[in-house]
């Protein structure tokens, strides 16, 4: 393997902010950016990242309050997917990057379409793994989630899974996988997310991230908009035992897009831990015939 295509892990200082990421391949003013999603940061594109980066160049931040980025305390910093977004869109920028593929997932999804929907000169193509922009994804287990949103009392907030604890974090990667299945599952993922998560201050941070989805929601009309006026390529990835996304999500996806290539993968919510190498080789093809569309390669 080249050594440019080896995976570097940087920090760059953003809006006064001091941001992790790791990036692979030469360094283009085009390229692939990765946004995870939670409880993860991009430690989860560690086994993707150098295969990109044999063909072209790649970048997963850590997102403000995720992995090894600054996780300044809620009384400082507002912890909202716009303020989130602002420190990726410039960290791309000082990278020089002008165009890319974007590949969002969970909450990177309303980070990432922010950023598309401010430029969507930007976007070359759209990757999307286990992540909602239509009303078809969220099922029965948002109930709790909408009844809150609505009317924020403590007694509503009772009702609401238990998701902040290092149990609700091991459940983001093993919840709806059979036992065979979540073998396959590397137990160090939740606990770096849990060491990372238990930062001062940050528990209450992913809290008030999670108050703040339903502003993602209310743009579900904008995001179609989006996607019916400017049609960038689509590539949907999917892992089928996910609990929190419902798979309608990706016949939503069908209902919009004109260039639309979907896959779905015998995994759960963050099934890049056990399926990272197909994921890798649908990318490489995907944004090879992007860039080849727009020239660029």
């Amino acid at each position: 393997m080249r050594y440019a295509a080896k995976t570097r892990h940087l920090f760059r200082d953003v809006g006064g902010l001091r941001l992790h990421y790791r990036e692979a391949g030469v360094p283009s003013s085009t390229a692939v950016l990765l946004l995870h999603g939670f409880p993860a940061s991009s430690h989860s594109f560690r086994e993707v990242l150098p295969e990109l980066g044999e063909h072209f160049y790649a970048v997963a931040p850590d997102m403000p309050g995720f992995g090894f980025s600054d996780a300044p305390p809620p009384d400082e910093f507002e912890y909202t997917y716009e303020r989130l977004s602002q420190p990726i869109e410039g960290l791309v920028d000082d990278l020089g990057v002008r165009r890319f593929v974007l590949y969002v997932t969970d909450y990177s999804t309303p980070v990432g379409y922010l950023m598309a929907l401010r430029h969507p000169e930007r976007i070359l193509g759209l990757v999307v793994q286990n992540g909602n922009t239509h009303e078809a994804g969220l099922g029965t287990i948002w109930d709790t989630a909408r009844e809150y949103w609505a009317e924020p009392t403590e007694e509503n907030r009772a009702k609401l899974p238990d998701w902040l604890t290092f149990e609700g974090t091991r459940d983001q990667y093993l919840s709806g996988l059979s036992p065979e299945l979540q073998t396959l599952q590397p137990h160090e993922t939740w606990h770096l997310d849990w060491e990372r998560l238990t930062r001062p201050g940050n528990i209450e941070a992913h809290f008030q991230l999670f108050v703040d989805y339903q502003h993602h929601v209310a743009r579900f009309p904008e995001i179609s908009a989006y996607h019916r006026e400017h049609q960038p390529p689509c590539l949907v990835l999917w892992g089928r035992h996910d609990v929190y996304f419902d798979i309608a999500e990706v016949l939503a996806y069908h209902q919009e897009m004109e260039t639309l290539e979907a896959h779905l993968y015998d995994g759960g919510h963050l099934f890049l831990e056990t399926h990272a190498a197909e994921v890798a080789d649908q990318l490489v093809t995907f944004v090879g015939n992007v860039m080849d569309r727009a020239e660029l390669r």
